[in-house]
């Protein structure tokens, strides 16, 4: 049984690690703690079914509840028992998250993020491979054939990452394997006895022999080959999320805006494989209230990486809780907006006007995120989507801007959006630019109005994507690109200077007639920076020439810098300078000594940091383990506490009549005796649960007992060989001997006796004499209760058995072969 529960743990451990390849393809480690509950829980669940001697078919339907169990904890769906056991709401909700999984896969390229569809898959997953290998290396002890869904574990990575798959994942995999064959191999040999050579030379369990090193030699080479010839050979550059991921720039965009194959979400790929397209395809049309409204938007691109600007992983609150908007110094107007998606446009995310404050005809799978300001779903996706939204604009003003002080550098939006890696020819640029420039707002005009014409920028489409620091030096020492390589410079300049900056993506105004809507294109998609500037919010600036953009808007703080002479400002929540100086406001030149921040977004949320899931679930594995070993025990306290009713009450009763006493006597009244009673019943009901109870102390301190004795050999067998040492224990267990001696054959049992004092007077004994691992089994995991549980299930098994022959027994009666063979006879 050891050697068992030895297997059981190797075969758990072997499939975590059979798992490592997994890590290639996820951001973050929440796949393996929650991989490792299950597993462990799956683990400790076919221990217990083994230890109460469960059939074998018995045991892959214990692991699989309690793998239910598990999933049911790290996956609720609402409307648990407990917290921890299902009900149909939950396998419901687990339905939808295998359907959300599917869309997943499609919508985000590796390495994909933590969404609960995934880690659900993965977690299933992971937790049916450990089953299916604990049956078949532990029950059917056949470990070479555990290697396949172990391997079916490394095919996902191998399927779906674009790259070759990292040799060190693999290694660990296959050291797992290994090690559960050399444990199955130094159990098999353990279970034979000791080993001797041919002259009689003892040999130890790990010594090898010949075939078994040359075996393991071979197995070494294999692994070896198995990682180092992919390493030397050219492999493939792409998996199956190739077809999802749009090109770098050459018009090999997937159609779909939002997903690629080199990130979570490659927003920069799909817009330019979107804007290479030759074919005008129409994605999004939208109503709104706004005469002159700004660019429709859905994601940004805040997180900067060594190959450039990447979409975080959104957070945030149902969409039917969206924040109000809370910038100051700030005019704002409140319009209303009706958003058609078309079949075309598939991704997780919502176009949106920036500061929502309202949702119509979105589920609850749809939350906003008030710090990137998007709208997004781990379960759905924008296909088809009809909607309606009420948002508010901001309108700015270059003299309110430049009141804006500089953030504290341990502001939350700063330490989110930090300076890029130095690149020499960058930095000498910024220095230039915002040389002499006093206020934030001036060294971001500074960097703005140096992607001009008279700086020899030009709008191009023909030219190659990307947002790495070479790529920006590229840009800026070739001055042609697109949108995409006008926001990613400037994002990256404006951090350079040390001002928080992003990557917004949307649509730029499509074309409308009249008062009807705006049908926006994949010509219509767009990129331009965000700026944060202190007590005010994100600020959109577009530096791609406006000749380059359908449909292009520029505002007041950020106009049209190739135009001739400056535009008037367009009247519109986006462009019209409007809104009063809030220099004159003496409150506003209050609050800006005062150095108060509003929030990290146009909702007024501030970015916060999440903490961490991983130690609220450690702790609730770690409270159901304790919980799952303390049931034995608590089994135990109860069938000791029914048992510890003592001795029979007696009963007084009269007898006959003249044996009164007058007076104030003691005796009754009427002239009867009386004598005392006892319920024979209950008191052999007590005696005998009184020697149940010695019986499973016997078991609990692995005490030899022998179920033929009689009670009375029983006790003295007890006196001479368990309790020498004690005499109130000798005195106690004859006591109990002879009360189940005439509970079993006397017409009297014994009455007016208390057995419960005798039980611990034994029971004490025992344990003084017991070791310490024997004291501690007998009170957390009593052999008894285990003894019981086990009979329990064999029984049920054996009935159950019996049931389905009887059943098969009657099929075969009715088979029509025999009917009809009756029929002919006849």
């Amino acid at each position: 049984m050891i050697a068992h529960r030895n297997l059981g743990f190797v075969a758990a451990v072997a499939t975590l690690l059979a798992a490592a390849p997994l890590s290639a393809i996820f951001q973050r480690w929440t796949w393996l703690i929650e991989a490792t509950l299950a597993v462990a829980v799956v683990a400790a669940v076919a221990a217990l079914a083994r230890l109460a001697r469960a059939p074998l078919w018995a045991q892959p339907l214990a692991m699989l509840a309690g793998l239910t169990l598990a999933l049911t904890w790290l996956f609720p769906g609402g409307g648990e028992l407990l917290g921890i056991v299902p009900a149909p709401s939950t396998f419901t909700h687990f339905g939808e998250l295998l359907s959300g999984s599917l869309q997943d896969m499609r919508s985000y390229g590796i390495k994909v993020p933590d969404t609960e569809p995934l880690l659900f898959v993965t977690v299933l997953g992971v937790g049916g491979v450990a089953a299916l290998v604990d049956v078949l290396a532990v029950g059917l002890r056949r470990p070479a054939l555990a290697g396949l869904p172990m391997l079916a574990i490394y095919s996902v990575p191998v399927a779906v990452y674009v790259d070759s798959v990292p040799a060190v994942p693999f290694v660990v995999g296959a050291a797992g394997y290994l090690w559960l064959l050399l444990t199955d191999n130094v159990d098999r040999v353990r279970r034979f006895g000791r080993r001797f050579t041919g002259d009689g030379r003892d040999v130890d369990v790990w010594e090898a022999s010949p075939l078994a090193a040359a075996g393991r030699r071979l197995a070494v080479v294999g692994v070896t080959l198995a990682v180092a010839l992919p390493l030397a050979v050219p492999g493939m550059t792409g998996g199956l999320l190739d077809s999802i991921g749009g090109g770098s720039g050459n018009g090999d965009g997937n159609g779909r805006p939002g997903q690629g194959g080199t990130g979570r979400i490659d927003l920069f790929a799909a817009l330019s494989g979107q804007l290479n397209q030759s074919e005008v395809t129409d994605l999004v049309k939208v109503t709104t209230t706004e005469k002159n409204p700004f660019y429709l938007r859905f994601g940004v691109a805040d997180k900067l990486e060594g190959g450039g600007f990447r979409f975080s992983i959104p957070t945030g609150r149902p969409v039917s809780d969206l924040p109000a908007p809370s910038a100051r110094g700030v005019e704002q107007q409140a319009y209303r907006a009706s958003v058609e998606v078309s079949k075309n446009l598939n991704m997780p995310l919502l176009p949106v006007y920036s500061e929502p404050v309202g949702t119509e005809n979105l589920s609850g799978n749809w939350a906003y995120d008030p710090s990137l300001q998007v709208v997004f779903s781990n379960r759905e996706n924008s296909r088809d989507k009809r909607y309606e939204f009420d948002y508010v604009r901001s309108t700015y003003t270059p003299a309110a801007l430049r009141r804006s002080l500089p953030l504290p550098a341990d502001h939350a939006v700063r330490r989110l959006h930090p300076a890029p890696p130095a690149v020499p020819e960058v930095e000498a640029l910024v220095s230039t630019l915002v040389r002499g420039k006093d206020t934030e707002y001036d060294k971001v005009r500074a960097i703005y109005d140096h992607f001009s014409a008279d700086n020899g920028f030009t709008y191009s489409l023909s030219t190659k994507s990307g947002t790495s620091g070479q790529a920006i030096v590229d840009f800026l020492d070739n001055k042609v690109g697109f949108c995409q390589q006008y926001a990613a410079a400037m994002t990256w300049l404006v951090r350079a200077a040390g001002i928080p900056a992003r990557v917004a993506f949307g649509f730029a105004n499509g074309s409308n007639s009249g008062d009807g809507p705006y049908t926006l294109t994949n010509r219509n998609l767009h990129a331009w920076t965000e700026v944060y500037f202190n007590e005010v919010g994100w600020v959109p600036f577009d530096a791609t020439p406006a000749y380059g953009v359908q449909g292009s808007s520029r505002s007041a703080w950020a106009p049209d810098i190739d135009a001739p002479e400056e535009e008037a400002p367009v009247p519109g929540a986006s462009s019209a300078p409007g809104g009063s100086d809030p220099a004159a406001d003496p409150a506003r030149r209050e609050d800006l000594e005062e150095d108060i921040d509003p929030g990290a977004a146009f909702g007024g949320a501030a970015p916060t940091e999440q903490a961490p899931r991983w130690p609220w679930y450690a702790a609730g594995a770690a409270l159901a383990l304790l919980f799952l070993l303390a049931v034995p025990a608590l089994r135990r306290a109860a069938l000791r506490r029914r048992r510890g009713g003592g001795a029979a009450a007696p009963t007084v009763a009269p007898v006959g009549a003249g044996a009164a006493t007058d007076g104030g006597g003691d005796g009754p009244a009427d002239g009867r005796r009386m004598v005392v009673l006892a319920d024979t019943e209950r008191a052999r009901a007590d005696a005998h649960a009184a020697w149940d109870e010695l019986l499973d102390t016997l078991v609990d301190y692995r005490v030899r007992m022998d179920r033929t004795e009689t009670p009375r050999t029983t006790a003295a067998r007890l006196s001479r060989e368990a309790l020498t040492a004690d005499a109130a224990a000798i005195t106690a267990v004859r006591l109990l001997g002879r009360a189940e001696e005439r509970a079993r054959y006397a017409r009297d049992p014994i009455t007016g006796e208390q057995f419960l004092p005798a039980l611990r007077a034994v029971r004490a004994a025992l344990a003084a004499q017991a070791d310490r691992r024997t004291r501690l089994v007998a009170a957390l995991l009593p052999p008894s209760v285990l003894l019981r549980w086990r009979r329990t299930t064999a029984e049920a098994s054996s009935r159950l058995v019996a049931a389905a022959g009887r059943a098969r027994h009657r099929l075969l009666r009715w088979s029509p072969r025999r009917l009809l063979a009756s029929r002919v006879a006849r």
